[in-house]
């Protein structure tokens, strides 16, 4: 041990005698040379280093070399037969006297051959300047190919010569995608993706599905699939059971629930009620109108939903009074609450609510009686949140209806003789059928409703022109007004309607049945009125005049290339000045198209000289030279009229309007002269004493259809001639239409 080691290993030439080498001067790997002597005790210490006792005695860390180029025992226990010899440069043959244990690898010097068993002690080869690669190498079981696939050690060792020698991490081979898994497209969603996917279904389709397995009936009765249940639309349909788990199902998550006619959980309420209200806490809006729900259960919902802001129990015989109590104490938040039909409510127990409830701004208390005490109008003075007031039906007076207005005891205005209150935020009003009210109650409410924008007095018989026009005075942004069936009502009304600021925004106006009003009134209307949606005037002295000037009117709205769509709809049954002749001005004047639109669009053809070899080639109408884009192909009118009218008319208008609207002006013009034709037969063939009527009617339609290319501006009919009675104008030829 205490001789020195020389500076190089020298080959031998000849085998030892202890390890007979085979014919090329390497010994087989089946057959370990057997040690002896030195080589033995170095075995023995390479054995002894590896143990892990030397971990656990605490030995300090190896530094690999050492200064005079001898290796350490550390490095030599490194050797193991899962990993190359240390550093990989055939040093650890040494250790075996000499001669190395398996085949030589790229990095090696060369083949190790045997040598002298006196200098069989470990020191190091190569320099730190040489190439060879000191990286450790990839174990076996991180290899693309398994331990047991018997990777031969000479590609074992062809691969470990090739790494990168500035590699210091070694990142593990992961194995190859197995291209026959099948993907679960579905089973591998996010829950939250699937119950977003199923929000798209409609319930009806998402209580299908829940029969699909197991995890689909506990994904489809998800309370986040139920936040809203409207059951409205599939009431009659839906199982008592199911529409009980879809309730409670939804518990915390649920803020929207309709049960609008669902009269299959009558039976249901007194065993599930109490569970169905404790589940829905943080609802908001409820309706439960038109269905048979028990009192204690209503009561177990007002009272465990503190946040609830809209409230429709309408028609519910089991809602009294004290359901009033509870939604007082309960419900601070309501801004909506609808009791109309509640037989068992009286006025005094709206006036809980509307002391607590400071934010109601819609009251619908129609048929609810008691309104002849005046200490719910106090209530709702003194909040003045309301912006809609439904108390048709009731027994509302004018005493009533002043204090809603001015409140108790107002102070009166020297000057103007009006109370000094501040002005009303209603916006929606309805009186009709409160047969109590009269002129002096419904004055009240000029100068105090600025932002009315829909009035309904109708059926209030004591109503007469003083009161209401003295409203619509005052009313700049009225747009819907009901009037009907008031029998005091005359032409003077509508004309200062006509006049009054509200003429502009008037959308609907109501005066059926009032048997006083005819085309005096109406015509001024139709004049002023440019936004008319809507004109129910049957049973009244109206005639073919105002016919004709709402259909002028919405000529005036304009043409354009999209179809017709429907701009005003009248209703003129039982008019007894009504004729079929008016009816037919209607008619006509939907698919009327002017002259000078027409010629925009007609095509002229152009006449080839006598002799000339060119044929005739149809073209457009001359375009000026800063028109950019070729004119359309058709012209529509932007809005027609849908008119509703005796019943024996009504299946030619109704035809004759389809066509319209589907763009067919053609077919719906010959509807209109064949009609035209079959009603003048007809009165031709019954009518005793018509002979003048006819004549007078045959000389109109001949003026007209000789006056039908004069001019577009007519007043009245769609020719050129007036209802009362107009000039002739001059048929026109169009142009020269050869160049």
């Amino acid at each position: 041990m205490t001789s020195s080691m020389p500076d190089e290993i020298l080959p031998a030439t000849t085998a030892s005698p202890a390890s007979p080498a085979s014919a090329d001067g390497q010994i087989p790997l089946e057959q370990p040379p057997k040690l002896k002597g030195r080589q033995r005790l170095l075995q023995n210490l390479q054995r002894m280093s590896s143990s892990p006792t030397l971990t656990r005695r605490g030995r300090s860390a190896s530094t690999g070399y050492r200064r005079d180029h001898k290796a350490s025992l550390s490095c030599v226990s490194l050797s193991s037969a899962a990993y190359s010899p240390c550093l990989g440069n055939g040093s650890a043959s040494q250790l075996y006297g000499g001669l190395h244990p398996g085949p030589p690898t790229p990095g090696s010097i060369g083949p190790l051959e045997e040598v002298d068993d006196n200098n069989a002690r470990i020191r190091l080869v190569e320099t730190e300047s040489s190439n060879v690669s000191r990286s450790v190498p990839v174990p076996l079981e991180f290899r693309p190919n398994s331990p047991g696939t018997g990777t031969p050690v000479e590609e074992i060792a062809e691969e470990d010569a090739t790494a990168s020698a500035a590699t210091s991490e070694i990142q593990p081979i992961l194995p190859d995608h197995n291209p026959s898994r099948k993907i679960d497209f579905w089973g591998d969603m996010p829950r939250e993706l699937q119950v977003q996917i199923l929000r798209y279904l409609t319930p009806r389709q998402v209580v299908r599905c829940s029969v699909v397995s197991k995890r689909w009936h506990e994904m489809c009765f998800d309370g986040q699939l139920w936040s809203r249940l409207d059951a409205s639309e599939y009431y009659s349909k839906i199982p008592s059971d199911v529409l009980i788990k879809l309730v409670i199902s939804g518990g915390p998550f649920m803020r929207d629930l309709n049960l609008r006619g669902c009269i299959q959980l009558s039976n249901k309420w007194s065993t599930h009620g109490e569970r169905m209200s404790d589940a829905c806490r943080n609802l908001v809006n409820l309706s439960l109108n038109d269905s048979v729900i028990d009192k204690p259960s209503v009561h177990h919902f007002l009272t465990r939903n503190p946040r609830l802001e809209y409230l429709n129990i309408s028609g519910l015989k089991s809602v009294t009074n004290s359901a009033m109590k509870s939604i007082s104490q309960s419900c601070p938040q309501l801004s909506c609450l609808d009791v109309s039909w509640c037989i068992n409510v009286t006025a005094h127990g709206l006036v809980c609510v509307a002391k607590s409830c400071n934010q109601l701004g819609d009251l619908r208390a129609s048929g609810i009686r008691g309104f002849d005490d005046d200490s719910v109008a106090r209530a709702l003075f003194e909040q003045n949140a309301l912006e809609r007031l439904i108390m048709s039906r009731t027994d509302l007076t004018d005493e009533t209806l002043k204090v809603l207005m001015h409140g108790a005891e107002p102070t009166i205005d020297v000057l103007t003789d009006r109370p000094i209150v501040p002005p009303r935020r209603l916006k929606h009003l309805d009186l009709h059928r409160c047969a109590e009210i009269t002129d002096r109650g419904l004055k009240s409410l000029a100068f105090n409703v600025p932002d009315l924008e829909s009035l309904q007095i109708s059926q209030c018989p004591e109503l007469t022109d003083a009161s209401v026009i003295d409203v619509v005075r005052t009313t700049p942004r009225l747009s819907h007004l009901e009037l009907e069936d008031l029998e005091s009502l005359t032409n003077n009304a509508l004309v200062e309607l006509a006049k009054s600021p509200a003429a502009e925004c008037l959308e609907h106006l109501n005066i059926s049945y009032c048997e006083n009003l005819g085309d005096p009134g109406m015509l001024q209307v139709m004049k002023h009125c440019p936004r008319l949606r809507s004109v129910e005037m049957d049973n009244t002295r109206v005639s073919d005049l105002t016919l004709m000037e709402a259909s002028f009117r919405v000529r005036k709205r304009g043409y354009g290339e999209k179809l017709p769509e429907i701009g005003l709809r009248l209703v003129i049954f039982d008019c007894t000045n009504v004729t079929w002749a008016g009816v037919k001005e209607v008619l006509s004047s939907n698919a009327y198209i002017p002259r000078a639109r027409k010629a925009a669009f007609k095509p002229v053809v152009t006449v080839a000289p006598a002799g000339s070899d060119t044929e005739s080639v149809a073209t457009t109408p001359c375009m000026t030279p800063t028109s950019a884009t070729p004119s359309p192909a058709s012209v529509y009118p932007s809005e027609i009229i849908y008119l509703k009218s005796f019943y024996g008319w009504q299946p030619t208008v109704e035809e004759h309007t389809k066509r319209v609207l589907r763009g067919d002006l053609n077919a719906a013009s010959r509807l209109d002269r064949k009609w035209a034709d079959y009603m003048m037969a007809t009165e031709e063939a019954g009518a005793t004493g018509a002979g003048a009527r006819r004549r007078r009617r045959r000389a109109r339609e001949a003026e007209r259809l000789y006056n039908a290319d004069g001019d577009d501006e007519d007043s009245y009919g769609v020719g050129g001639v007036t209802a009362i009675g107009g000039r002739r104008r001059r048929a026109q030829s169009g142009g020269c239409t050869v160049m």
